[in-house]
């Protein structure tokens, strides 16, 4: 997620959104359109993944350790993507002025947005809990499913409105065009949005590595 930082310069006269008198503050990672870039790669890479775990389903007993494996992968990248849309709830509700010049989703997607979080997180909770109870499941193992279905429905509509988008965003960050000043600027958080990236696969690989022999309650199950 974006750090901020007090610039050193004088009052940001002329910003919008900024008091006279007021320090700006400079956005190191890209600000608003930084943002909206680590949250499209994070869905990117989340698409691919969600894309094999539903592979897995379609034989799920013969494939339950690399579903599991997937499970726990996707943990990292997860709450990735939930903390880089908080972040921009709350840089956007605080009134920055990037966040309030970039503007809200869409009525849709602003709608969709709390269930999407909710469901996604009440398959992987359920899933976790899977985990740990073993085949002694109890009740978790159709909350999985029921929470699934949810998810299903609502990521269904998630996808098909953000999906054409991405790969002009996605695109653009990794294109080495340097154009105008704000274009520098984006550009030059994008080491710091793919080491975030990249640190979210490795926290959820070294999860579902510690993990994965969890999985061996499920065999033959």
């Amino acid at each position: 997620m974006p750090r901020s930082v007090t610039s050193r310069g004088g009052p940001a006269a002329g910003v919008p959104g900024l008091a006279p008198g007021t320090r700006r503050r400079r956005d190191t990672t890209g600000g608003a359109q930084g943002n909206e870039r680590l949250t499209a790669a994070t869905g990117a890479v989340l698409l691919v993944l969600f894309a094999a775990e539903g592979v897995t389903i379609l034989s799920i007993h013969q494939l339950i350790t690399i579903h599991f494996f997937l499970g726990m992968l996707l943990l990292g990248p997860v709450t990735l993507k939930a903390c880089s849309v908080c972040y921009r709830f709350i840089r956007y509700y605080r009134g920055d002025p990037d966040y309030r010049r970039k503007g809200p989703p869409a009525p849709l997607p602003r709608l969709l947005g709390p269930f999407v979080l909710l469901t996604s997180l009440g398959v992987l909770g359920t899933g976790i809990a899977l985990a740990v109870a073993g085949s002694a499941a109890g009740p978790w193992l159709f909350l999985h499913k029921a929470f699934f279905v949810l998810w299903f429905g609502v990521m269904t509509i998630h996808v098909l409105t953000y999906a054409w988008r991405l790969p002009r965003i996605v695109g653009a960050d990794l294109s080495e065009t340097v154009g105008y000043q704000r274009t520098r600027a984006v550009l030059a958080g994008r080491p710091a949005r793919w080491l975030l990236l990249t640190a979210s696969l490795l926290g959820g690989l070294l999860v579902a590595v510690l993990t994965v022999h969890l999985s061996a309650a499920w065999a033959g199950v």
